[in-house]
């Protein structure tokens, strides 16, 4: 049996019915993973999100927010070692919305976090990014469960998915059909 992290993905509500968003492709994917929508959310119900027996790992950039001298906890070196015992959260939405999100949630900034560094270019053509190292929820999360779970072929399907999606969109916008 493959030892896999959960996922739990806290979605912006405005990404909810976003068309181009890729969420949702990744938790229909993830037979291990959970969505949430909201923005901000009650202590008690994030506590229990977050709760359980697995390590709570937020991929976000390790920066302080604005306005924030206090870097996050440490990621532990040994809590890596065991995929089946991480519970990866992704925050999905813009970077405004993601940093919004991070703000109004102390408990998420007190969770050690996940960055990641070294990464191709997005292929996520169909919405803006400022930098280069801005990927969409899925790329971002493939990646990171590439490297914890030490497995990067496992995700090539769901990745190829995606890039059919992206195609598929830009056709839309062009004024295509989607065969």
């Amino acid at each position: 049996m493959q030892h896999t992290v959960e996922v739990l993905i806290l979605q912006h509500p405005q990404e909810v019915a976003q068309a181009k968003g890729s969420a949702r492709l990744l938790h229909l994917c993830l037979p291990h993973s959970r969505m949430v929508a909201g923005d901000v959310f009650d202590e008690a119900t994030l506590r229990t999100l977050l709760a359980g027996p697995r390590q709570a790992v937020l991929l976000y950039p390790d920066t302080p927010p604005p306005g924030h001298a206090l870097r996050p906890p440490p990621l532990e070196p040994g809590s890596l070692s065991d995929p089946a015992r991480l519970r990866l959260v992704v925050l999905d939405g813009t970077w405004r919305q993601s940093r919004k999100m991070l703000r109004c949630n102390p408990l998420l900034q007190q969770l050690p976090r996940l960055s990641l560094q070294g990464l191709p270019a997005s292929r996520y053509h169909i919405r803006k990014a400022h930098r280069a190292d801005q990927h969409s929820t899925l790329e971002a999360a493939c990646a990171a469960l590439a490297h914890l779970e030490g497995d990067g072929e496992r995700f090539r399907p769901l990745l190829a998915a995606f890039d059919g999606f992206v195609a598929q969109q830009q056709r839309y916008a062009l004024g295509g059909t989607a065969a």
